[in-house]
């Protein structure tokens, strides 16, 4: 019975189609684990997600690029996903016109913020410069954090693990902290989601409601436009 189980999963490990099932699966599950726990932040879907797929992995001994040739169908799905924000974001428009001025000073103090703690904390801690270039552009959605950070001369792969932990940070305590400090206009929120936190900030503005979740996607394209632009600027003076 066991050497019966052992073969089917040694075929099915083989199988794209395999991993693709248990990530869908796995995020449905951990969905419905969020709604019936009141949706508390600890257990945020992607959390719980990140989660359970490291441990099947691990206990598994799946390396990550098999799992990724089943995986790289979801991911494929995220450009067309980040091209359908521009729907609610055109719905938006007269308010965000409106909120310019306003909108454009939150993204250079969330963006500087961002670059200048995570690089200063880093040299408190004693990284080293490719740490520090890596360190740099995590609040920037990952493709662009990346470029950045290997145009920089710093590690890509760091780079992409310190995004996943930003935007899960973010996604989990964000909501809660702006709430605390009595931030209650829904604009406000979702901008601020989407600049510290990119994408998984922008998911979570969008359960708060579709006009959070426009002005986070907002905050997202221009968080990545402003970070290329500023990381590049302020690291001279930031690694003297």
């Amino acid at each position: 019975m066991t050497s019966r189980f052992a073969e089917t999963w040694v075929y099915l490990a083989r199988s794209p189609l395999l991993w693709l099932t248990v990530t869908v699966a796995t995020y449905a599950a951990a969905e419905v684990l969020h709604r019936r726990l009141g949706r508390h932040p600890l257990v945020h879907p992607v959390v719980t997600s990140v989660a359970v797929l490291a441990a099947l992995l691990q206990l598994s001994g799946t390396p990550y690029p098999r799992f990724f040739e089943g995986a790289q169908f979801v991911h494929f799905l995220l450009g067309p996903a980040i091209v359908a924000l521009a729907l609610p974001l055109h719905r938006e428009l007269h308010r965000e016109q409106a909120l310019a001025l306003p909108l454009s000073a939150a993204l250079l103090a969330g963006s500087v913020t961002a670059i200048v703690t995570a690089v200063m904390t880093g040299r408190l801690a004693g990284a080293s410069r490719e740490t520090l270039l890596s360190l740099a552009p995590k609040s920037a959605t990952a493709p662009v954090a990346m470029g950045i950070t290997e145009r920089l001369g710093g590690l890509p792969s760091l780079t992409a693990s310190l995004v996943v932990l930003t935007g899960v940070i973010g996604a989990v305590i964000g909501p809660a902290l702006l709430k605390r400090l009595r931030v209650t206009d829904t604009a406000a929120t979702g901008f601020a989601l989407g600049v510290a936190s990119h994408g998984l900030g922008t998911a979570r503005a969008f359960e708060l409601g579709e006009t959070a979740g426009a002005f986070a996607g907002l905050g997202m394209g221009l968080n990545a436009l402003a970070t290329s632009l500023l990381v590049p600027a302020l690291m001279g003076w930031l690694m003297r």
